[in-house]
């Protein structure tokens, strides 16, 4: 199990439909829920955010690789939590 970094802006609408499909997903596969994820404000912390490759919000990263960048649809947040149960 890898841990996902997700940035994300408080307001932004993509944001808060891809959280919301992580939190759907977990329900209906808890090991989703035991994944580790930093989630990052970007406008909070943006020295963190700056240290990586991506302009669209949310972005998913392992590392430094990045699994997911702007909006999302429920099958590719499940993608993303996957990769992270690999």
């Amino acid at each position: 199990m890898k841990e996902l970094t997700y940035f994300y802006l408080p307001g932004c609408p993509f944001c808060k439909q891809a959280s919301a499909w992580m939190e759907e997903l977990i329900k209906e596969n808890p090991d989703y829920g035991k994944i580790p994820v930093q989630r990052v404000d970007e406008k909070q912390n943006r020295a963190l955010a700056d240290q990586y490759d991506y302009w669209l919000v949310p972005s998913f990263f392992i590392g430094d690789e990045k699994l997911h960048e702007g909006a999302a649809t429920k099958d590719i947040i499940k993608k993303v939590l996957d990769k992270a149960l690999e």
